[in-house]
């Protein structure tokens, strides 16, 4: 199986701008990221995919791969779709976050074995790990599974609503809270990046609802990994403390 690891950075975030090249203890964060998701055994070939020269420039420094994308991209998973563009025979995508400077190698290699199934078209993670502040934080997605583990639904809502609980909503129901690492089958990427939005997906503000209604599986595999991600300014310090 050849697989494409693609980590998309742009500089221009809205709530942290240049955040990539944000330096964490003598390494920017792209570089860290690079460094955690070269250490897949699964990834064949691995692709810092950017709009900004800067970034380019560092990846180039420490001696990574990058390309240059468009700007008009959406989102990271058109940006994935570009770079495949440039390549044959790959048979998984995977989607590696830029902002996660302590991406964890086996955690990426458990997604991907998932693809040893010729039916899963697309691959994320969920995590049991779920308190009753993520459940009301809109900003933690929560995510229901069938009994094959398929992605159902996700939401910024507590799924199911727990109004109904006896006891400990916690204990009512085995909540799973989504974890944003995805991977995808070559086609399957090709095809849903051409899809047309949808008002779920716009409601909810994710991008993974599209796929869904339009009748693609998400096949969901359990993790017992978590590492702080950096939207944030202030999500810097969680990093520092796991360093």
């Amino acid at each position: 199986m050849k697989v494409l690891g693609v980590i998309p950075a742009r500089y221009g975030s809205s709530r942290f701008p240049g955040k990539p090249l944000l330096e964490i203890k003598g390494k920017t964060m792209i570089q860290r990221v690079y460094e955690g998701a070269i250490k897949s055994k699964l990834i064949t070939d691995l692709v810092v995919a950017t709009d900004d020269e800067r970034i380019i420039e560092e990846v180039n420094r420490f001696g990574g791969r990058v390309m240059l994308t468009s700007s008009e991209h959406p989102s990271g998973t058109d940006r994935c779709a570009e770079v495949l563009s440039h390549f044959q025979n790959i048979d998984v995508v995977i989607n590696i976050q830029g902002d996660e400077p302590l991406v964890d190698p086996e955690q990426i290699d458990s997604l991907l074995q998932v693809f040893t199934n010729d039916k899963v078209e697309i691959g994320t993670l969920g995590i049991d790990q779920v308190s009753m502040e993520d459940l009301q934080n809109p900003n933690r997605i929560k995510v229901v599974v069938d009994h094959e583990d398929r992605a159902l639904y996700f939401s910024r809502s507590a799924i199911p609503n727990f109004a109904n609980a006896k006891g400990d909503p916690l204990t009512s129901y085995p909540y799973l809270r989504h974890v944003g690492l995805y991977a995808y089958r070559a086609q399957t990427l090709r095809e849903i990046t051409s899809l047309e939005p949808t008002s779920l997906e716009t409601t909810e503000s994710l991008e993974q609802l599209r796929w869904l209604f339009y009748g693609y599986k998400i096949q969901v595999v359990k993790t017992h990994i978590e590492t702080p991600n950096i939207d944030v300014p202030e999500d810097v310090e969680k990093v520092l403390r796991f360093l």
